[in-house]
């Protein structure tokens, strides 16, 4: 199994390639993605970079973690796992009952 590796600090022009690139000369790369806005399609400065295995990952994240790309400094760890998204609507008070006051 590999090694999912959080890259944070990414200069907004980064694309997938670049990414697939830096990572490549430390193992295969699995894949490489920068996460986006998506309703405007910019870079959130962040990405994830799936490695061929553990050993190859965690000599990404030695090599890479601290250096610069485009001026930015480039934060590289172990991905977390995503968390479950809760439904939630959201606002309001969550009570629709006026107490022992009348309306009217």
């Amino acid at each position: 199994m590999g090694s999912k590796l959080y890259v944070g600090g990414l200069p907004y022009a980064a694309t997938e390639a670049q990414l697939t690139t830096l990572f490549a000369a430390h193992g295969t790369v699995e894949s490489a993605r920068v996460i986006t806005d998506k309703f405007t399609g910019q870079s959130r400065g962040f990405g994830f970079v799936e490695m061929a295995s553990k050993e190859e990952g965690q000599a990404a994240i030695s090599a890479l973690n601290g250096t610069q790309m485009d001026g930015r400094p480039l934060t590289v760890n172990e991905a977390k796992p995503q968390e479950p998204r809760t439904g939630g609507g959201g606002g309001g008070r969550g009570r629709t009952d006026f107490g022992s006051r009348s309306r009217f």
